[in-house]
C-alpha cells in the first residue's frame, strides 16, 4: 500500500494522557497529544525537525507579530499542507520523497544502511562492528522507513568518498525550545520567520545539484525551506508494501555555508564563520551552556551563537515556564559514539544575567581545575579521574540551574547569587577529594598523608580565595576574599 507522508496517518504519537495514536501531520494541531512516539530518540528528534520544517514550508510566520496573531489550526494546516502533496509520495512512479529524480544504477543494500548507529559495509565485512549493528532492519515498514530516510539525510555523517555529510555535517547538536504544553506547542515554539515555500522548492522535484567536482549550495542558491529537507545523500529506496533495500550513489547536494535554524554555532575565534556544533558525549554538561542554553554576552559578534529557535524564544514566549530540549548523535569522524537527548532549563536574561552566567561557569572551571590538580595523589592516572571530574560536574548542575533561576530575576543580586554558588562547588570539590582522601590517611605512610594534607591545603587556599587561582576565582565572581589576618585580629579585639 503506498504512503503519501501529507494525507496519511503514519506518524506515532503519545497523548497527554498516555494512549498512542497515529496521525496525519494536519492533525499534530490536537492539543490531547504530547510528543512524537517512535521506538527510537534519534527519530523522534528527526519527527520534531520534519514536523517544524512542514509548518515552515506551508504556513511560514512573517515576523513575530504574524507568529502571534496567524497560528493555523487543524483545518488551515491541512488545506496549506494539501498543496505539497505530490511530492511525499514515499515509493511509486514520479518524484519520491527526499530521493534523487532519477533511478539510480547498483544493487541495494539493506534498509539497515538508512540508520547512523549500523555498520557499515566495510565494517561488516571486517566484522569490527563492536559499537554499532548489523542486520538489524531487513525490511521497513513505510513509516519507519520514511522517518529513518529524514532523519539521515538531516543528520547524515561522514561516509566514505562523495557520500556527503548533512548541511551541518554528521551528527548535528539539534535545540529546540519547548513551552512544556505539547506538541503543536513546541513545534510553533520552533517555526522560523520567513516565507511559505512552492513544491518546486522542494530538493527532490529537481535534478539533484549533485558535487562530483567540488559544486556547492550556499543558503542564497535555493529556498530556506531546504534547510529542513536536503539531500546531501543520493539514495533510492526499494520495495513495495515495504522498504527493503536502498541504492546509494555518491556525489549528493554539497551544501555551503548554511545557518540551520534548529542548531547552535560557534566560531573558531571573532570574525571568522559560524560553524555548527556537535555533541561530544551522551551528555551536555553546563560547562557547554554557554552558547546552547545560554546567549553569548557579546551578541552577534560573540564566537558562540545559540539557534536561531531559542534566540527567538524569549521574544515569543516572555512569562511562560521554558525548558528546552538538546539533541544529536555524537560522532567520531563516521562512527557514532552516543546518542544525546537532554533536558535542560531556558531562561531568558539582560545582558548582565549572561555575563553573570558565563562568569559562574568560568568560577566552575577554576575549581574542577583545582580538583584536578589535588586528584594525582589520591587516584592514578586514568579513566577514575575523568570520572571524578564528570560527578564534579553532574553533581553542581543543580547549584548551577538554582543560579540561573535567579539570574533570571529582574532584582537580582549579583554578589550573593555568587557566594551562594561558589559556596556549593566548593562544598562538593572538597567532599570529592576527602571521600578519596580518607584510606590514605589511614594506611600509617607518614609521605603519603602529607601528600594529602598538602593537596587539601591547596584546594582550600583556592576555594576560599587564599592563592594566585583562588583570587583569580574570587575576582571573577565580583568577590573580595575574607582577610583572615584581619579576621582573626577582629576576633582576638573582641
Amino acid at each position: 500500500m503506498p504512503l503519501n507522508l501529507i494525507t496519511d496517518a503514519w506518524i506515532p504519537v503519545r497523548l497527554t494522557d498516555g494512549r498512542r495514536q497515529t496521525i496525519a501531520p494536519c492533525q499534530m494541531t490536537d492539543p490531547a497529544i504530547a510528543a512524537p512516539d517512535w521506538p527510537r530518540a534519534d527519530l523522534n528528534l528527526a519527527c520534531y525537525e520534519l514536523l517544524i520544517g512542514l509548518v515552515f514550508m506551508a504556513a511560514a510566520p512573517a515576523n513575530v507579530r504574524d507568529w502571534a496573531g496567524n497560528r493555523p489550526d487543524g483545518a488551515q494546516l491541512k488545506a496549506r499542507l494539501d498543496a505539497f502533496a505530490e511530492a511525499f509520495n514515499l515509493l511509486g512512479e514520479g518524484p519520491r520523497f527526499l530521493q534523487d529524480l532519477e533511478e539510480l544504477p547498483g544493487a541495494p543494500s539493506s534498509p539497515d544502511l538508512l540508520f547512523i548507529d549500523s555498520a557499515g559495509a566495510n565494517t561488516a565485512r571486517n566484522n569490527a562492528d563492536l559499537m554499532v549493528h548489523r542486520d538489524r532492519y531487513p525490511a521497513l515498514e513505510l513509516p519507519m522507513a520514511a522517518m529513518a530516510l529524514y532523519a539521515f539525510q538531516q543528520f547524515a555523517p561522514s561516509g566514505g568518498a562523495g557520500n556527503r555529510t548533512s548541511m551541518r555535517g554528521g551528527g548535528p547538536l539539534v535545540t529546540l525550545a519547548d513551552p512544556g504544553t505539547g506538541l503543536w506547542d513546541l513545534v510553533w515554539a520552533n517555526v522560523p520567520y520567513g516565507a511559505p515555500a512552492v513544491v518546486e522548492d522542494l530538493p527532490w522535484m529537481r535534478a539533484t545539484r549533485t558535487s562530483e567536482k567540488g559544486q556547492s549550495v550556499g543558503a542564497s542558491q535555493a529556498h530556506p525551506v531546504e534547510a529542513f529537507f536536503g539531500m546531501p545523500r543520493r539514495l533510492n529506496l526499494v520495495g513495495d508494501d515495504a522498504v527493503t533495500g536502498v541504492i546509494q550513489r555518491p556525489y549528493g547536494t554539497n551544501y555551503g555555508l548554511w545557518r540551520h535554524p534548529l542548531s547552535p554555532y560557534y566560531r573558531l575565534k571573532p570574525g571568522t564563520e559560524l560553524l555548527p556544533r556537535h555533541p561530544s558525549s551522551g551528555r551536555l554538561p553546563y560547562r557547554n551552556w554557554l552558547g546552547i542554553v545560554l546567549s553569548d554576552p557579546v551578541g552577534e559578534d560573540g564566537v558562540r551563537q545559540r539557534a536561531a529557535c531559542i534566540q527567538t524564544f524569549g521574544q515569543r514566549y516572555r512569562k511562560q515556564a521554558k525548558r528546552m530540549i538538546a539533541g544529536g548523535w555524537a560522532m567520531d569522524n563516521m562512527k557514532p559514539k552516543d546518542f544525546l537527548w537532554s533536558e535542560l532549563p531556558l531562561l531568558t536574561f539582560g545582558t548582565p544575567a549572561q555575563a553573570m552566567a558565563e562568569r559562574l561557569i568560568e568560577a566552575a572551571n577554576l575549581v574542577a581545575g583545582g580538583l584536578r590538580q589535588a586528584l594525582p595523589v589520591v587516584l592514578a592516572e586514568g579513566s577514575a579521574r575523568e570520572a571524578q571530574l564528570e560527578h564534579f560536574w553532574t553533581a553542581t548542575e543543580g547549584d548551577f540551574t538554582a543560579a540561573l533561576a535567579e539570574l533570571a530575576q529582574e532584582d537580582f543580586e549579583p554578589e550573593a547569587t555568587a557566594r551562594q554558588f561558589l559556596s556549593g562547588i566548593g562544598r562538593q570539590a572538597l567532599a570529592q577529594f576527602q571521600e578519596l582522601a580518607l584510606p590514605g590517611m589511614s594506611d600509617g605512610r607518614i609521605e603519603q598523608a602529607g601528600r594529602i594534607v598538602a593537596a587539601n591545603r591547596n584546594l582550600n587556599a583556592l576555594i576560599h580565595g587564599r592563592s594566585t587561582q583562588g583570587k583569580k576565582l574570587w575576582n571573577e565572581l565580583g568577590l573580595t576574599p575574607t582577610d583572615l589576618k584581619a579576621s582573626r585580629k577582629q576576633q582576638a579585639d573582641a
